[in-house]
């Protein structure tokens, strides 16, 4: 059994990130370790105090282990869990449960569950699977939450370069969770433009994962406050952690999909506070 990759991100202030280079937004904001093959990834967040990680079991399962950062017994002691699988069929085995996932499927596994394990059926296109984690105050069962099943929001046109379909996967409308909430976003062909106008919502955090990116192609996201926005150029299955008082929006050199995770005090998907294009600077 592999140790976990662990990396702690701790909180910033808005005032210290305007100060910030190239080098330290993306040490500070940009995870670049995550899918790599029969590890488990966690990067832990100060920001509601989110994990983000992965697991991508390829030559054997990879086990949600504990780390000591968490001074828990087991992992989910008292978080809970969200998976998104980004590759091929795979299983998420929980407490003797067995919730196969296909290609953008998702799992809710509640607090409490003492044993979670993820296997691939196959090698040579193994499933890739995306985590994020908070903590939790209650245990909600385990639902496994398909394409077909979530809420689809049609949003933007192709002449505005942001024609794109959010799936809601993972809001209270479709699952009960404590805080954490889930959807993936894909861009049509053409279209380039994620999460205009940007907004922020000063309640909870949120983590971009992006992925379905060309070798050569990348994201360029933007954050920080509306008056004084920042980038981070980002490839194919990295991630931003966005922190409350952030903007988040990206453009990219070509068309892609990502996985937005959030957490704070309000369940509400649209609370949130839009910027237009024109104020931002």
């Amino acid at each position: 059994m592999s140790t976990p990759i662990f990396t702690n991100r701790y909180a910033t202030h808005p005032d210290d990130v305007r100060h910030y280079d190239t080098d330290e937004l993306r040490q500070h904001f940009l995870l670049d370790n995550l899918m790599q093959p029969d590890l488990l990834v966690l990067n832990y967040t100060h920001y509601e105090r989110m994990l983000v990680g992965s697991a991508v079991p390829v030559k054997a399962p990879v086990v949600l282990e504990t780390v000591d950062a968490l001074k828990a017994a087991f992992f989910l002691e008292r978080r809970e869990l969200g998976v998104i699988n980004i590759g091929g069929k795979g299983v998420v085995l929980v407490d003797g449960v067995s919730y196969p996932l296909d290609n953008k499927e998702a799992l809710y596994v509640g607090m409490g569950a003492r044993e979670v394990t993820f296997h691939s059926d196959n090698a040579s296109t193994p499933a890739k699977f995306y985590l994020n984690s908070t903590p939790a105050h209650r245990n909600y069962p385990n639902a496994h939450i398909t394409m077909a099943q979530c809420n689809v929001l049609h949003m933007g046109a192709l002449e505005t370069s942001n024609h794109r379909d959010i799936y809601q996967l993972m809001i209270r409308d479709v699952v009960q969770t404590c805080q954490l909430q889930m959807g993936l976003t894909v861009l049509k062909p053409g279209s380039v433009w994620n999460t205009m106008p940007a907004h922020q919502h000063d309640r909870r955090m949120e983590a971009y994962f992006y992925f379905d990116l060309g070798a050569d192609q990348q994201v360029c996201h933007f954050m920080g406050e509306p008056q004084q926005t920042r980038h981070i150029w980002v490839g194919s299955e990295q991630a931003v952690v966005s922190p409350p008082w952030s903007i988040h929006s990206g453009c990219g050199t070509s068309n892609y999909a990502f996985i937005w995770g959030m957490a704070g005090e309000n369940l509400d998907y649209h609370d949130m506070d839009k910027f237009p294009a024109s104020s931002l600077r």
